[in-house]
């Protein structure tokens, strides 16, 4: 047999575009995954307890694009819910990211948004354009808060300071004078309401998509014939690091399960100075899960060696200067599509990966099988 489409990748990015190409052209897909579960990084599951974990991270969805909310809700329905996060530090939690209510905090007393925009008027380091993610903070709130909440953490996730990172990496993060204390300023947060892995399973449901699992594509296609190749993976991989080995981070999580029906105050609660693990996840808070018992997950962030895996690209101008080189070779390959976070090495969030993959599936060659 010949597949129209080898994909090589079971998440975000590989699940959208079999879907697309099976159910709007009629395309035969193979979706290989070297893992044991479709999802990727989004997979979910029950853990022995029998709580709804996020075992690569928690996976916050959220969005302000109508056509991937529209896509997505073909294979789910939604629990809605204001993801919420703390930040412990100085001995006390925190709210987070930055508000009025983390300002009066800080100060120590009551204060008013006017207040609060007129003493980060007099903190703010005058920087009309930022260069980097230190710049980008304290050209908004000043040194102090910056310090207490942005330079460490950063420091533990990336291994490097934040003078060395893209704005965006902190810049992602919003500030306010009011006292909206969710994470995200997305107009739709969510969760699926049965969970990532059962979304995917939809996805991948339809009677042209074949997905093998523990399956490496290296050795697999050797034995197959297809027309065109969809990758997803690292793209420095797929060059045989031809270029060098790019650099990511990588991540060790640790669960435990516990004899109480919540052990903290919110679904997340970052350690941008102690420890050495940056947050706690417990994810009962997101899910609304009813249990007298809960499992947290601790998150270390650890360098990325063969065999761990690779979460996040750097976004750090080195590291998009040497990815240029694998991007100009992708351009010129043959029968080969490059997409997702790994794939265009970009630190993208989830509907970001939705949105890209539904414009690629446009673009996509209309094969004789189609």
């Amino acid at each position: 047999m010949t597949w129209d489409y080898l994909i090589v990748g079971a998440g975000f990015a590989g699940s959208v575009l079999a879907e697309r190409l099976a159910s709007q052209r009629g395309a035969r897909c193979l979706v290989l995954d070297r893992r044991d579960h479709i999802g990727g990084n989004a997979y979910d599951k029950l853990d022995t307890a029998g709580v709804l974990i996020h075992p690569y991270g928690p996976h916050y969805f959220r969005t302000n694009s109508d056509r991937v909310i529209a896509y997505l809700s073909q294979f789910t329905e939604w629990h809605r819910v204001d993801y919420r996060v703390l930040s412990w530090t100085n001995g006390q939690h925190w709210q987070f990211p930055i508000n009025l209510n983390t300002f009066e905090q800080f100060i120590g007393h009551p204060s008013t948004p006017e207040a609060m925009a007129a003493t980060l008027a007099k903190s703010r380091v005058p920087i009309e354009s930022p260069r980097n993610s230190e710049e980008v903070i304290i050209s908004q709130v000043g040194r102090p808060l910056y310090e207490l909440f942005f330079k460490n953490y950063t420091r533990k996730q990336w291994r490097r300071d934040p003078s060395e990172l893209d704005p965006s990496v902190c810049g992602r993060i919003p500030i306010r004078t009011n006292r909206d204390d969710r994470f995200c300023d997305e107009k739709f947060q969510a969760l699926p309401r049965d969970g990532y892995a059962a979304m995917f399973a939809k996805m991948l449901a339809h009677p042209n998509i074949e997905v093998r699992l523990k399956t490496d594509y290296r050795e697999a296609r050797q034995h197959l014939a297809f027309k065109h190749l969809i990758y997803t993976g690292p793209i420095d991989e797929y060059f045989d690091r031809c270029y060098g080995a790019l650099p990511y981070r990588s991540l060790r999580f640790e669960p435990e399960t516990l004899p109480v029906e919540y052990h903290q105050p919110a679904m997340q609660v970052n350690y941008p100075n102690d420890h050495a693990y940056t947050r706690v996840v417990e994810l009962k808070h997101a899910t609304g899960q009813k249990l007298p018992h809960t499992t947290i997950i601790r998150e270390y962030p650890q360098d990325y060696a063969p065999g761990l895996e690779p979460y996040y690209p750097i976004p750090a101008p080195d590291a998009r200067a040497q990815y240029s080189r694998y991007a100009e070779r992708a351009a010129v390959e043959r029968g080969v599509t490059f997409v997702g976070r790994l794939a265009t090495y970009r630190y993208y969030n989830m509907d970001q990966v939705v949105a890209s993959a539904l414009t690629e599936a446009d673009k996509l060659p209309i094969l004789s099988g189609d």
